[in-house]
């Protein structure tokens, strides 16, 4: 029974930092309809920079917000830069971003090398907490309470401020939006920013969990394409359930049949694209 406990606290642990790391980019895709390519690189280099910052002496309550806001303006050079110049044609977006992604697994070899990095938690949450009688590490405990906190307050951006307003106006009808004063382009530059914050401080977040090494982009960029899918393009609730399902999946497949692991992760995604495109709090959905 403690196994049990255990592997389904560690899914969800996994699956919270899978939120971290999709919310964004449902968010860009949803709401600007930018499939960012370059999202799981910009995890990868919030991940390294946490580890340098670490590294050099700051402290890591300090070191994951520097974090967000180095990825955060990466993520605002590249909108104003590349992305405002394509902005609507999805295919040059694709193949712009997938560019950009491979020209940052380069710069962080160029950095930092090819050796993992790794960081401990802070003192005050290494240890283990007991959940049913089992020890589960604070870290991570930290981690789904963060993501939490994160969906609700997305959700209250998104629902209850003026700026979640502007953002869902100019999502419905950008022309209209502009003729109401509401200045379309600055509005998502700020979204594509902040979305590029949130997942450099997910990738931050991560270090003590996973490590910072070359290739964690294009491992961790298609686990945001599955939350996404499943969530529904643009839904936050969909994209925290849809996150716990997608740990749970990865999870448990690891552990009882490795072999098939990736064919118990993918063939979910694969039924609903199947039987429900629009996922399962997407738009068009009942």
């Amino acid at each position: 029974m403690n196994y049990w406990i255990l592997q389904t606290m560690n899914a969800l642990a996994f699956g919270s930092l899978l939120f971290l790391l999709s919310s964004g980019f449902s968010l860009i895709f949803g709401l600007m309809k930018i499939p960012n390519m370059a999202h799981g690189a910009l995890f990868m280099c919030g991940a390294f920079i946490g580890v340098a910052l670490v590294t050099a002496g700051c402290p890591f309550v300090l070191a994951v917000p520097l974090s967000g806001l180095a990825v955060g303006g990466l993520g605002l050079l590249l909108e104003r830069t590349v992305l405002r110049r394509i902005a609507g044609n999805e295919l040059a977006q694709v193949l712009a971003t997938l560019g950009i992604a491979f020209i940052a697994a380069d710069g962080c070899r160029q950095l930092w090398g090819t050796t993992p990095l790794q960081v401990d938690a802070p003192t005050a949450l290494q240890g283990s907490a007991l959940l049913g009688g089992v020890p589960f590490p604070r870290y991570r405990l930290l981690i789904c309470a963060l993501a939490l906190a994160s969906a609700a307050v997305l959700a209250g951006v998104e629902h209850n401020t003026r700026i979640g307003a502007r953002l869902r106006a100019a999502v419905d009808d950008a022309d209209m939006a502009r003729a109401m004063g509401v200045r379309v382009d600055r509005l998502f530059t700020l979204v594509f920013a902040a979305a590029c914050a949130l997942v450099g401080m997910a990738g931050a977040l991560g270090v003590p969990m996973l490590s910072a090494y070359l290739g964690l982009d294009m491992e961790m960029l298609p686990f945001a394409l599955i939350v996404v899918i499943l969530g529904g393009v643009g839904s936050l609730g969909g994209a925290l359930l849809a996150s716990a399902l997608t740990g749970l999946c990865y999870v448990f497949g690891q552990a009882l049949l490795p072999g098939l692991a990736y064919v118990i992760l993918f063939l979910p995604m694969v039924a609903m694209l199947a039987l429900r495109p629009q996922g399962l709090f997407g738009k068009g959905a009942p």
